[in-house]
């Protein structure tokens, strides 16, 4: 629960320490005296939106100090998951705002807002009038019901919370997927159409058509080659006068020089090599002269192909190599468009089945408010006819919705506030006395229900009085006997309830200053005095006294 609340130099506030009981705090004073700066104050320790603004004029900052009682040893994660030290049962919660902005530590750790706001969670449930008018939207109706319900609906929503990021996920990929596959119809006939002619060509390396077009050259020429080497391997061996028949004489006569003179021994060796490569290159002429013939068939066969290479060159950059090139490319997107497909296809059968699978998950959700609102329903009813509605109807609808990141439904909160109205929207319904008391009503059972210690009534009794305001003072008082509830109040009667009672007043010399006081029991009848009749006397004297007893 909250134990202490320090400020200074916040808005009209000079400085000031209140110290919260267990059980009813009520706050009252003087129309426009500042009640509500304290729960402003406490609003913005736990993670409200502070500005500069809030600083009291002439000072350079502000400081708000929250402590809070942990009795119950809530906070062993809490202070794990950020790293805070655990002080015992009390946490500290400091707010400094300064021209330049705000910073907030816990227990003198600096923290961000997600550590506060996540202490907000566990400690403190603030009800205003902006509230108010927020619960009577429809799109916060159904975080309502789910809140009721979170002991048995958590888990579901938690998985079908999952279920959907996964979904988002999918969707988001899906359509990065289709934005990447910029190729038209057109264009993927195209590539198609360059890869086929290409590889139907079968090109055999990047020189195939240097080694056709030495080919040719030698089949265009057969003629003249075939007599040319014919007739140098006739000259070397198969004449009287050839070139063997005169070395064969050179070598006999070395013969007979060596005989007489060994040292040339060796120049006869080389002769004898000699003799035999001119041997070998007569036999390869011949050979090379006896292959060559006119084949005119193989002729135009290479130089179609080499038409058909050519041709290609012209069309894809030159050469065989940038032919190869181009194929390559043109594959590598094709294979990137076909990846693309295959992917696409297979994050629509993925997207499908999540789908399938929200929806499965969110009958389940749907049946649950559904059983949940009923129960709701007539809770609330009851309570409204505590609260001095006696012929009100209150219907929680739940209806069903395309799928989104809560389920598949639209829930809103209907009313009727006579027995001939069939129930309406609540925003359209409900006066201001009603509002309020439809949200008293909520706040009573969901304080029952959850595990928060503290829960702040800024003015919620707003445009009730008589026994509807005796109504709400019994409902205050009975939900005061499970947790701290702070409140500021016009009812004398709620009033009277009070544990602890602060009076706050304005002052108005040179400077506008508030103060605030905790009242003595004699205090206490007199200011409940005063909002029972709007002046001391006797009479109303008298009346607090019955009231407080």
């Amino acid at each position: 629960m909250l134990s202490k609340l320090f400020i200074k130099n916040f808005i009209l506030i000079d400085e000031l320490l209140l110290e919260f009981d267990k059980g009813l705090n009520i706050i009252t004073g003087e129309t426009g005296a500042g009640k509500s700066i304290m729960i402003n104050a406490i609003d913005i320790a736990l993670g409200a939106k502070a500005s500069k603004e809030l600083i009291k004029s002439g000072e350079a900052k502000s400081l708000i100090e929250l402590t809070i009682v942990n009795t119950e040893g809530k906070l062993a994660n809490f202070y794990e998951d950020y790293g805070i030290d655990n002080l015992g049962d009390e946490l500290v919660i400091t707010k400094e705002i300064t021209m330049s902005g705000s910073r907030t530590k816990i227990n003198g750790s600096m923290v961000n807002q997600d550590a506060v706001r996540a202490l907000r969670e566990i400690f403190v449930d603030i009800h205003s009038q902006h509230e108010m008018y927020t619960f009577m939207k429809p799109k916060c109706h159904i975080t309502l019901l789910d809140n009721y319900a979170r002991a048995t609906l958590q888990a579901h929503l938690d998985e079908y919370h999952l279920v959907w990021q996964n979904y988002l996920n999918l969707k988001s990929r899906l359509e990065n997927v289709k934005n990447s596959n910029t190729l038209t119809e057109a264009q993927i006939d195209f590539l198609k159409f360059q890869i086929k002619e290409i590889e139907d060509a079968d090109i055999k390396s990047e020189t195939e058509d240097e080694d056709l077009t030495n080919e040719i050259n030698i089949l265009e020429n057969a003629e003249k080659l075939k007599e040319l080497s014919g007739a140098i391997s006739w000259a070397i061996s198969n004449d009287d006068e050839s070139i063997l028949e005169g070395l064969s004489k050179v070598r006999k006569n070395l013969s007979s020089i060596v005989a007489l003179e060994p040292s040339l021994t060796e120049t006869e060796t080389e002769l004898i090599n000699v003799m035999e490569s001119v041997k070998n290159i007569a036999s390869v002429l011949r050979d090379y002269s006896q292959s060559l013939d006119n084949d005119t068939e193989r002729l135009n066969l290479l130089q179609e192909r080499l038409f058909l290479l050519d041709k290609l060159k012209r069309k894809y950059g030159g050469s065989l190599s940038s032919v190869m090139d181009t194929l390559f490319e043109a594959q590598k997107e094709l294979s990137s468009v076909e990846t693309n497909e295959a992917d696409e296809l297979q994050l629509e059968k993925d997207l499908q089945i999540t789908v399938e699978k929200l929806k499965t998950l969110a009958a389940v959700i749907t049946e649950q408010r559904k059983t949940y609102a009923e129960v709701l329903s007539c809770m609330i009813s009851e309570k409204l006819a505590a609260l001095e509605l006696p012929k009100a109807r209150f219907l929680i609808d739940v209806k069903p919705a395309e799928l989104n990141p809560s389920g598949a439904d639209d829930v809103e909160f209907l009313i009727s506030t006579n027995i001939s109205e069939q129930p309406k929207p609540l925003v359209k319904v409900a006066s201001g006395g009603e509002i309020s008391r439809v949200m008293l009503a909520l706040k009573v059972i969901f304080a029952q229900s959850d595990n928060i210690d503290t829960v702040i009534f800024d003015e919620i009794d707003t445009g009730i009085s008589g026994k509807a305001a005796q109504s709400v003072a019994d409902e205050v008082k009975e939900l005061a006997k499970y947790r701290q509830i702070l409140m500021i109040t016009h009812q004398a009667i709620i009033a009277s309830r009070s544990d602890r009672h602060f009076y706050v007043s304005k002052s108005q010399d040179n400077s506008t200053k508030i103060s605030v006081k905790v009242l003595s029991a004699e205090e206490k009848i007199n200011a409940v005095a005063e909002l029972a009749g709007g002046v001391l006397s006797d009479v109303s004297i008298e009346f607090a006294k019955t009231l407080i007893n």
